[in-house]
Order: structure tokens, then C-alpha cells, then sequence
């Protein structure tokens, strides 16, 4: 059973959760999914949780208007974490599920931790990056967090980078239940047919155009003035797709330097004809300018697996997926000027490009497609997993101590 507190479409996270559930289902295993979602999921079990309200960590384009968590007040706070309460407590009982898995580090821990102090049900903890951002803004539920994290069976971060961020913020005791486990992709998804991107080029206006590529929600966290400021001298076509709470100050942006080649074409849905997938093939470069240290960055990922190079900032877990020169280009944060060269060597350089993106997409065939991934935490199912008949035994066990020690 899995627990997440987003949609389950809209962000990186969201990925995971579906590409797993997916693996699991196909491997022959119940899958259960409890989160505030009505859109379902083939062969999987859903429990919709209604909280009075939606929140973020840092922002979701499915969650335009969601109030920040850290923004939220304790009234509002205690009426989202007992709605998930009084949907996941049922859905347990009903479901019987052998192990949860909850998704990031803030609020869902605790939840978990009551299941298994009523049902016996073992669970394990994945931090992806930005709950650990949100828990340095607001801790006021570190200590509810560190009870669950105590007696959970397993604790998993996305990335190298992640796994330091959170031993740092909740102490070195936990390395010893602490695993890293990467990001994946499915790489078929990245295979894009002409017709594809005969219909892009057409929409959009790109035929005969180089195309420089930016994916991801529209907070200041992801630099994208930095890549707008960029493309003033950019030899190329600049397209960011997201949406979010920094849209209106990047669509001044581009107004304000006049620029033609640099347009933000939304958030992408997962039912658009031409999905951001398509996007992904038909870029020369991909542009990743993040001003803060990203945990993992599943963009650069799926980047990656359309054979697209990628230029990034040098910070957080990219440094574990990009090698500078290498098999991408690694610049410095904030830096428009040394963008704007990097992406024009690449789109100079058809040889480079092909080089950069082949080299990338070896490395993802290899070590993150969600086939590989899925088997990772399978073994960490199959290794954890709690029963029933364990829980009776143990209660029997306490039971007869409590009455021989009387």
C-alpha cells in the first residue's frame, strides 16, 4: 500500500508512485494507493482521501492555487494529517496490506506509524528532496516525523544528495536504515515517430528550428529567468513547458527583453495529443537551470532517455547523472552568460550532440529504467514485509509476558 499526499500526476514524485505501482502489479503483487486522487490506475486498488484543503512543498502544476504547508496554521495543518488519518486507518483494515510505503519524509510518516501500532503493518519512508526542503522552512512536526522514522523498517532517498541532506537535518543514527535508490524511466515512452513531430513542428512553428528545451514547475527554485535571460543570445528556439507560481514574472520577462525565440507553453497534461514526451524528441538541448541543489532531477532523466543532451547547474544530485563535458555540459548557477554558450557549442556542434546524447541514454539503459528501479524496492517489499499471523503471535507473545509478569 502505498501513501502520497498529491495528485498522482503533476510532479516527480507522482512518477515514481505510478511507475512502481505499475511494476508491482505486473510482477503479480495487490497494489493499493491511498492519496487525495480520483483518476485511477489499472488493476490497482484506490482509497481518494478528501483533506479540507490541498497543499505543496514547494509548488504543483495540478495545485495552482494550493497554499503552501509552511503557510498553513496549526488548525489547518491538524484537519489535512486527521483526514489522511480517517482514510488510510479503513483502507488498512480493509485492504491488509504486508508493507506501506509512504512517500516523502512530512506528514504521511505518522500516519503510517499509527497503522502499525493498530495492525502490526511495517512500513518504509521515501524522502525525495523537497520535503526536506519544506521541513528546513517549518519544523513543526520533526519530532512526529523522527517517532515514525524511529520504527520504520527502511528509510530510501532519490539520490546521494538527498541521502546527506537527510542526515544532516535528522542526525548520522540513521544511516544504518538509510538506502539510496534512484529515479527511473520507462524508455520506450521516449521513442517519438516522425508523424509525432511533423504535428509539433506545425503546431508550434518549428520547422527547420533548433529547439532548446526547458520541463518543470514555475518557481524560483528552477532558475528559468536565468534560461530566459539566456536566450537573448541564443541561436535557437526556447521552449518551457510548466506552469506555476513564477509564470507571470517570466511571461514579463520575455516582454521586457522583447524576446521572439523564448515562448512558455503551459503545463502539458497527461492526455494532450502531443505529450511534453514528444517535446523531449524534438529538442536539441535540454536546459536544466536550477538555482538551488536539486535532489535528483527525473527531467534530466527522461532528458536523457530522448537522447537529448543536457546542460544543468552544478549542484545536488545531478552531479551523480552528469559528467561535465562528458555526456552533458554542468554550468554555474545564476549564470545566464555561460548558458547561452554551452547551449550554442551543442547546437554548433551536431557531432557533440550526438556524442553527449548517446552516452546519456547508455547510462539510463543501464542503471534507471524503472524495471531495474521496481526491483529494488521489490526486494525491500519481499525482505520487510510484515503478516497478520506475525502481528497475532507478537500480541500473543506481550500478552503472556504482561500476565507472567503480574
Amino acid at each position: 500500500m502505498f501513501l502520497y499526499m498529491f495528485p498522482l500526476w503533476g510532479n516527480g514524485s507522482s512518477a515514481w508512485l505510478r511507475a512502481l505501482a505499475a511494476e508491482m502489479v505486473k510482477d503479480g503483487h495487490e497494489v493499493a494507493i491511498v492519496a487525495p486522487e480520483k483518476r485511477k490506475l489499472p488493476n490497482i486498488k484506490h482509497y481518494v482521501v478528501n483533506p479540507p484543503q490541498m497543499g505543496v512543498f514547494v509548488g504543483n502544476p495540478e495545485l495552482p492555487n494550493a497554499k503552501r504547508y509552511q503557510d498553513m496554521n496549526g488548525v489547518e495543518l491538524g484537519e489535512i494529517y486527521t483526514s489522511y488519518l480517517d482514510a488510510t486507518l479503513p483502507a488498512v483494515k480493509e485492504f491488509q496490506p504486508e508493507i506501506i510505503h509512504v512517500f516523502h519524509t512530512a506528514f504521511l510518516p505518522g500516519v503510517a506509524r499509527i497503522a502499525k501500532i493498530l495492525y502490526g503493518i511495517r512500513f518504509i519512508v521515501m524522502t525525495h528532496g523537497s520535503d526536506l526542503h519544506y521541513l528546513t522552512q517549518d519544523g513543526r512536526l520533526i519530532g512526529l516525523i523522527k517517532d515514525a522514522l524511529r520504527v520504520s523498517a527502511l528509510i530510501t532517498a532519490n539520490s546521494a544528495f538527498t541521502r546527506r541532506w537527510f542526515l544532516k537535518m535528522f542526525g548520522t543514527e540513521w544511516d544504518r536504515k538509510l538506502r539510496t535508490i534512484p529515479g527511473g524511466v520507462y524508455l520506450d515512452q521516449y521513442k517519438c515517430s516522425s508523424e509525432q513531430m511533423k504535428i509539433l513542428d506545425q503546431k508550434y512553428g518549428l520547422k527547420d528550428k533548433k529547439v532548446v528545451l526547458f520541463t518543470g514547475r514555475l518557481t524560483i527554485h528552477k532558475g528559468v529567468e536565468y534560461l530566459i535571460k539566456a536566450a537573448r543570445q541564443i541561436q535557437g528556439e526556447v521552449l518551457i513547458l510548466g506552469d506555476g507560481p513564477e509564470r507571470k514574472h517570466l511571461e514579463h520577462l520575455i516582454k521586457l527583453y522583447k524576446l521572439k525565440n523564448c515562448r512558455i507553453l503551459g503545463y502539458m497534461k497527461s492526455d494532450e495529443r502531443i505529450g511534453f514526451r514528444t517535446f523531449y524528441g524534438r529538442a536539441d538541448v535540454y536546459v536544466a537551470p536550477s538555482t538551488w541543489k536539486e535532489p535528483l532531477g527525473l527531467v534530466i532523466l527522461e532528458a536523457m532517455a530522448a537522447k537529448t543532451p543536457v546542460i544543468s547547474t552544478r549542484a545536488g544530485g545531478v552531479t551523480s547523472i552528469i559528467k561535465d563535458g562528458y555526456n552533458g555540459f554542468l554550468v554555474h548557477s545564476r549564470n545566464a552568460t555561460e548558458i547561452a554558450n554551452r547551449v550554442n557549442q551543442l547546437l554548433d556542434d551536431e557531432n557533440l550532440c550526438k556524442k553527449m546524447a548517446m552516452r546519456s541514454f547508455e547510462l539510463v539503459e543501464k542503471k534507471y529504467t524503472w524495471n531495474h528501479i521496481a526491483k529494488s524496492f521489490e526486494h525491500i517489499y519481499e525482505k520487510h514485509s510484515s503478516s497478520t499471523s506475525e502481528y497475532l503471535s507478537l500480541v500473543k507473545r506481550a500478552l503472556k509476558n504482561n500476565n507472567r509478569n503480574k
